[in-house]
């Protein structure tokens, strides 16, 4: 690799920008040391002087020792009609305590007589007058050409001359901007094309994408002569959001053989993305490029069966390469390849022509059938092959049980249910009631409060998350249910699942799977 793409991360900026995001001073603090450590050269991290939130995260920042990431102060040009000198917004930026301040002006005519409401000229002021305060105190600035495309494509003379104006008062970079997210990768490759040639600056690339095209368009630019490159980590923002650079990153440094991080970074890119998932409290979704937990899962039984074969016939890289896991999803399209990389876990002696494995594959397809899904319920699927291979004894039986809701509708939220619950273990019996917050929590403290008798352990497992998805339609409320229950002992973590027409069945099949999974395994 001999040629460097500068990143440029945008998610404690922009990327607060996207619904049901907040940060807290803290959670920007976590974030910008997960992605210094990943190598990222430059975080953006919002406007010093807009609210209490962010003056409070420059503070601690300037006290982090960063090995690879520069901080960014935010912020727009002058005020019109204001000298740089008294603009109150341009004096938080130079405070900011950063060497580094980005700063967005407006290079369509549009926002330039409706927006700002001033003239051409006077907007080339603001511009140059800004960076040259900027730099006056010793700040290195990206200027950021806002709604660059859609501007040069209606008057390119003078978009080009906005970027001019920014190189001539001393941007280090001219970043060029799809800020509305609608243009088309050839588009923005040739008006890159066009602009770069026009100056002598660093030309840098910021894209959104609400056409769906922002990384398509960030790495035509960059093939187009960009060197530096904008996004968030995983590709939230306002709208539709912006570039994602878990995406681009390894598009560019695995596949276009551009030097983006430190080389042993690659390794971390799963696990960074996945981190600032679970900070921004937002599920990344399980298809996203490299990094999503699907990114690398087979279910077709072909697929499953090539990858068993030689990992290239359908994988583009190596999982581990980004930090990543293959995985084999069960279902009732899965190949006997798939179910034999999950049985080895059992019995390495089986083979696919096993009759053991033929076994299961039919007892698999009959239970999804009927509404099971065991990708997400590894336990019960471990179950289920442990019974199918004569391994597995019940640790107890249920002779009978019975639950009676209740709903005060007087009193909102006032819903309580009674379960009794008669379980057998060996040749003995228990018979216990309780009462609960709905049917599935009274049957699952009446059935553990019966077992505990038996199994004190009990006592430590405890359900984590619970799920219910209608999946077959029926007669009116006949509908097919499939029941997802998470448990934890505060340890480990397993899943299980029921379905059944009976929402209470599917329930309980799942809580029974549950326990019986912790009391193997733990008991």
């Amino acid at each position: 690799m001999n040629v460097k793409a500068e990143i440029f991360d945008s998610t404690l900026r922009d990327g607060a920008q996207g619904e049901g995001i907040s940060f807290s001073a803290d959670d920007k603090v976590k974030i910008l040391q997960k992605l210094d450590a990943f190598g990222i050269s430059f975080v953006e991290a919002g406007n010093p002087g807009s609210n209490p939130k962010d003056i409070e995260f420059f503070q601690k920042a300037a006290k982090l020792k960063l090995k690879n990431a520069k901080i960014v102060a935010f912020g727009s040009t002058r005020r019109k009609n204001v000298k740089a000198e008294e603009d109150e917004n341009l004096a938080a930026l130079a405070g900011a305590g950063t060497d580094y301040v980005a700063v967005f002006g407006k290079s369509w005519l549009l926002h330039v007589n409706i927006i700002l409401g001033v003239t051409p000229e006077e907007n080339l002021a603001m511009i140059s007058d800004t960076i040259s305060f900027l730099r006056a105190r010793g700040k290195k600035v990206f200027f950021d050409a806002e709604h660059y495309f859609d501007g040069f494509k209606d008057n390119p003379e003078y978009a080009l001359k906005v970027l001019q104006t920014a190189e001539k008062a001393g941007a280090c970079a001219l970043v060029l901007c799809d800020t509305n997210g609608g243009c088309f990768p050839d588009e923005i490759a040739e008006i890159t094309a066009k602009s770069k040639a026009a100056v002598k600056a660093k030309i840098g690339i910021h894209c959104h994408n609400d056409n769906g095209c922002a990384v398509a368009g960030t790495l035509a630019a960059v093939k187009a002569g960009a060197s530096h490159v904008q996004g968030t980590f995983i590709g939230i923002g306002e709208r539709c959001g912006n570039t994602n650079l878990s995406t681009v990153i390894p598009d560019l440094q695995l596949k276009l053989g551009y030097e983006c991080v430190p080389k042993n970074s690659m390794q971390s890119l799963t696990e960074t993305a996945r981190y600032i998932a679970e900070v921004a409290n937002i599920k990344l979704a399980g298809s996203m490029p490299y990094v999503g937990r699907s990114a690398f899962g087979h279910k077709g039984g072909m697929h499953a069966d090539g990858v068993a074969k030689d990992p290239a016939t359908f994988e583009h890289i190596p999982p581990e390469t980004v930090g990543n896991e293959r995985s084999f999803l069960l279902s009732e399209v899965s190949g006997r390849s798939t179910i034999l990389s999950k049985l080895e876990n059992f019995d390495k002696s089986l083979d696919k022509n096993s009759p053991e494995t033929l076994r299961i594959m039919e007892r698999l397809k009959k239970l999804e059938s009927k509404g099971y899904q065991f990708e997400a319920a590894g336990a019960s699927f471990e179950l289920m092959v442990l019974k199918e291979l004569g391994r597995f004894k019940p640790f107890f039986t249920i002779e009978h049980f019975h639950v009676i809701s209740t709903q005060n509708y007087a009193i909102e939220g006032r819903e309580k249910a009674n379960a009794m619950v008669k379980v057998k273990v060996g040749d003995k019996y228990e018979i216990t009631a309780d009462e609960g917050d709905g049917p599935v929590n009274a049957i699952d403290r009446a059935l553990r409060k019966a077992l505990e008798v038996f199994y004190p352990k009990l006592k430590k497992m405890h359900l984590e998350d619970y799920k219910v998805r209608v999946i077959a339609a029926g007669d009116s409320t006949a509908a097919r249910t499939r029941v997802l229950i998470e448990s934890t002992d505060g340890k480990d973590v397993w899943t299980t699942v029921g379905a059944s027409k009976d929402i209470i069945d599917a329930s309980l099949m799942a809580l029974l799977d549950s326990i019986e999974y912790f009391l193997y395994h733990k008991g």
